[in-house]
Order: structure tokens, then sequence, then C-alpha cells
């Protein structure tokens, strides 16, 4: 079965067309990608003190915290 009408690879695969789809677009892609990532990692850390500001809120300051997982 062969989707890109190729028989033969035994050739210079820069006389052939497109051999993938998409093709040229990998920098933008790349970019697409670091954005995102990065965008993750911003959302993550917001979140996080933002739930960790809220357990403290709940459950008394950070010293009171600390005490009790100091206590045994």
């Amino acid at each position: 079965m062969s989707t890109t009408g190729i028989e033969n690879w035994a050739l210079d695969l820069k006389d052939v067309a497109q051999i993938y789809p998409f093709q040229g677009s990998e920098g933008n892609l790349f970019i697409i990608g670091l954005v995102t990532w990065i965008g993750w990692h911003i959302w993550c850390a917001k979140w996080e003190t933002n739930y960790h500001d809220e357990k403290i809120q709940q459950y008394g300051s950070s010293q009171n915290l600390k005490d009790a997982i100091d206590s045994d």
C-alpha cells in the first residue's frame, strides 16, 4: 500500500514533490508549541499559587500548617 505514489525509494527525494503533509511549516509549528508550552507552565504556576493560598486561608496561616505537619 502506497499513499505517496512513489514506487521506488532509491531516488533523490529533492526531485520528488512533498512526501508528507504541511512540509515547510515545521518552524511555525515549533513556535506555536513553544508558546503553548510556556503558557501552560505560567498558567500552572498561577493556578497552584491560588490553590495553595486558598488552602492557607481555609486552614489558617502558613505557620499553623508547618506546625501541624511537624507535630507527631
